[in-house]
């Protein structure tokens, strides 16, 4: 049996000969982030997200943490922080799965084949339930707004005071009152 730090290594390693983009964070490899693309036949198509990842000591006995930083709209993932509602990171994680499985299975499916029943973002689930096509709409519109591949690398600039914000900008002015929450 390998050690969690020769096993944190082999499966950093098969995620970055993946086809997705990783930036590490620093000179360990327990944080990093990878760049993540929308499903096809899906309403994120064509999104593109940086996903923070941070490793435990016990991975992969224990699951690694996930979340979006750029915004995405979805019934599972908290809008204000990124975190992710996904059963089998969160709940059923075994050491069987790897970083892998996570971008090219479990995250993939969970935007295909949201769950509205267990939201992380109620106002998501509602629309996604009352409204189908409505909730894709956003979808799309969040995706146009926040995924495009510049917005995975940079960080929107916060307007100074004294510039006037247009009427969506003031409609959503108020979403980083309470600041990041730690996952």
């Amino acid at each position: 049996m390998s050690s969690p730090s020769k096993r944190r290594e082999i499966d950093l390693m098969k995620l970055m000969m993946s086809d997705h983009k990783v930036e590490m964070m620093n000179d360990g490899m327990q944080e990093f982030y990878v760049y993540f693309h929308g499903p096809m036949d899906s309403p994120y198509h064509g999104g593109v997200w940086k996903v923070r990842v941070e490793l435990p000591d016990a991975y992969p006995y224990k699951s690694p943490s996930i979340g979006f930083i750029n915004k995405i709209y979805h019934p599972n993932v908290d809008e204000m922080s990124g975190s992710v509602c996904l059963d089998v990171i969160n709940q059923t994680w075994s050491p069987m799965f790897d970083l892998v499985n996570v971008f090219e299975v479990f995250l993939p499916q969970l935007l295909l084949y949201p769950n509205p029943s267990d939201p992380l973002n109620g106002e998501a689930a509602a629309l996604m339930m009352r409204d189908r096509t409505a909730y894709e709409h956003r979808v799309k519109e969040y995706c146009l707004k926040y995924a495009k591949v510049e917005d995975a690398g940079a960080v929107p600039e916060e307007k100074s005071s004294n510039e006037e914000l247009t009427e969506d900008e003031y409609e959503s002015s108020d979403d980083g009152v309470l600041g990041p929450v730690d996952p």
